[in-house]
């Protein structure tokens, strides 16, 4: 048996890790962590995350 593990979609408690505002990506790294970015983190962060192949999901 298979058991897809989700995750909870993102509230208005979420924070981005870089700057503390509210967080709209979430990016799930290979390793199993993830981080939580702002609209304007995860543009400026976009390209580093897709060599990581970093799964984003949309908040």
């Amino acid at each position: 048996m298979t058991t897809a593990l989700t995750r909870p979609e993102l509230t208005a408690a979420d924070r981005c890790d870089r700057c503390g505002a509210a967080a709209q990506v979430r990016a799930v790294l290979q390793s199993g962590g993830e981080l939580l970015f702002c609209g304007h983190h995860a543009r400026a962060h976009s390209q580093k995350l897709r060599e990581l192949a970093a799964e984003l999901q949309q908040g």
